[in-house]
């Protein structure tokens, strides 16, 4: 396992890696990626599936990733090569197995069945991509049905080819499935991250997408090249400004608290408790 019990899980930057390469997943090892998905689905042609499971396998299992997130993305539910896959990864232990295209709460159910079968370590945690327009409707239903599901990874490449949906800068075809899966992941208690911006010779668009999701909520962005990274560790990050503004309303709250004063306000903005919750995961990100 890679990634320690008890600290927060932090996902900013979340890095598909293609199995089925050799020299990437070696790199890998100095990416400052806070998360790396080591791919069996669609990076990975037919015939390269075997020997891409049998490397990423046993890379997950060696943990020569350091203190980040490790997943393994299984091709999914149906697919030929699905039960090697969760047997295999189940085996390894990373700290998730990511599977595409889940669009039931019983999906989920069968998954966590799989896991145990399979005698998945209690840290291996279930992932689940929500890519189809099924998926965004029963979010919550899906973001609920099992404890072991923790993460939520939206898939839009596909979420927008079944909504028969442009690519446009803004992602208007895509803020309502988007919003949708959030909701769901949030009423459950689970985190979400956003999917991945396609143009990897665009930083200003990737950068504007980033910082898009953020302010939707998301936790973090599926990247799909390393030059994304530092841009979306930034993006994610809390500025100086925002640890600042926290550290002021927390000071601000607590003063008035010893003072036993109902009335706060910071900036000549009223303060509740519901602002210094906020403050507190800002700093908690920032640490």
């Amino acid at each position: 396992m890679t990634h320690t019990d008890n600290a927060p899980l932090r996902l900013r930057s979340v890095l598909y890696m293609p199995g089925a390469n050799e020299r990437a997943l070696e790199k890998a090892r100095d990416l400052p990626a806070d998360a790396l998905i080591l791919d069996l689905e669609d990076a990975v042609a037919p015939a390269a599936k075997q020997e891409a499971r049998e490397r990423v396998c046993a890379l997950a299992a060696e943990g020569v990733y350091g203190a980040r997130t490790v997943a393994i993305r299984a091709n999914g539910i149906g697919a030929e090569w699905h039960e090697a896959d969760i047997a295999a990864a189940c085996a390894a232990g990373p700290d998730a197995i990511l599977v595409p295209k889940v669009s039931s709460a019983q999906e989920v159910l069968d998954l966590e069945f799989s896991l145990s079968a399979y005698g998945a370590p209690e840290h291996t945690k279930l992932w689940a991509m929500l890519e189809t327009p099924q998926a965004a409707l029963d979010a919550y239903q899906i973001c609920s049905a099992s404890e072991r599901l923790t993460v939520l990874v939206m898939g839009t490449n596909d979420l927008l080819k079944e909504l028969y949906a442009v690519s446009v800068p803004g992602r208007g075809p895509l803020l309502t499935g988007l919003s949708l899966c959030l909701l769901g992941a949030r009423a459950a208690g689970k985190m979400i991250v956003d999917g991945v911006y396609n143009d990897v010779k665009d930083p200003e668009g990737f950068g504007a997408e980033c910082l898009q999701g953020k302010q939707l909520g998301f936790d973090g962005k599926t990247l799909i090249h390393p030059g994304q990274v530092d841009i979306c560790n930034t993006v994610f990050s809390p500025s100086a400004a925002e640890i600042e503004h926290a550290n002021k309303v927390i000071a601000a709250f607590e003063e008035a608290e010893a003072a036993g004063s109902g009335v706060v306000t910071v900036d000549g903005r009223m303060i509740e408790n519901l602002h210094v919750e906020s403050a507190r995961r800002v700093l908690s990100l920032a640490g």
